[in-house]
């Protein structure tokens, strides 16, 4: 993505009076604003991180509900080489997010329903996630993704992701998966390592990324994506 944010990405710049503390300009006459949020995401080759505006009740709900999201203030930063972009402001195909972090209000209530959770191993891309998949009672919860709708949540998750050669540990409480990204998935067993990826074969063991350090992934093999990825 950082190497065709010109030639796949939508850049609108926008400069005058009528920008008012970072808020994106609106048509004369509108009364109410979305409420901007933070944006955090991973991509195949990056991370970026920004704001957006909520249009929506959650942002998983925004993210299924649109093909691409604008943001603005967003800072890219290379997976490769620490390479920084800066842009003002962007429209990401939905399609190019692997993860995302869920910020912003966690939704109506009164819409809560009672789940079974099932802790989960996740590969996409260059990344490892692991975190709680949660699914209706009685329904297996990896089955049903494919179900489901693009964008799918995972709450107590972690991401192991590697920037030039130092390993990076982010621990998020809700984290947004792109489930038609997903490269394998397994359930797993809280706190066990990942998958057995020849990516994180030279993972030192005392290497210490945000305060914990990283395991070297070891398990059993992994169950294939090919109906997680599949729609309904």
């Amino acid at each position: 993505m950082i190497q065709s944010l010109g030639r796949r990405l939508k850049l609108i710049f926008y400069r005058g009076p009528e920008e008012v503390d970072g808020e994106l300009p609106v048509d004369a006459g509108t009364t109410v604003l979305h409420p901007m949020v933070d944006f955090v995401a991973y991509a195949e080759d990056c991370t970026l991180s920004g704001r957006t505006r909520l249009e929506a009740d959650r942002l998983t709900d925004m993210l299924n509900e649109h093909d691409e999201v604008q943001l603005v203030d967003v800072l890219f930063q290379s997976l490769a080489d620490r390479a920084s972009v800066e842009v003002r402001e962007v429209v990401v195909p939905r399609d190019d997010l692997l993860l995302v972090h869920a910020t912003g209000p966690r939704g109506d209530m009164t819409r809560r329903t009672r789940t079974r959770q099932t802790y989960v191993s996740i590969e996409t891309g260059p990344f490892g996630v692991r975190g709680f998949l949660h699914a209706a009672p009685f329904i297996d919860a990896i089955s049903a993704l494919g179900r489901r709708g693009p964008m799918v949540p995972l709450t107590d998750a972690v991401v192991d992701f590697r920037i030039e050669d130092e390993w990076h540990r982010h621990r998020v409480g809700t984290l947004i998966v792109n489930r038609h990204a997903i490269d394998r998935i397994n359930e797993a067993t809280e706190g066990e390592p990942a998958f057995p990826d020849p990516r994180f074969a030279d993972l030192d063991h005392d290497a210490v990324v945000d305060g914990a350090p990283l395991p070297i992934p070891a398990g059993p093999g992994v169950a294939d994506a090919r109906e997680v990825r599949s729609s309904s």
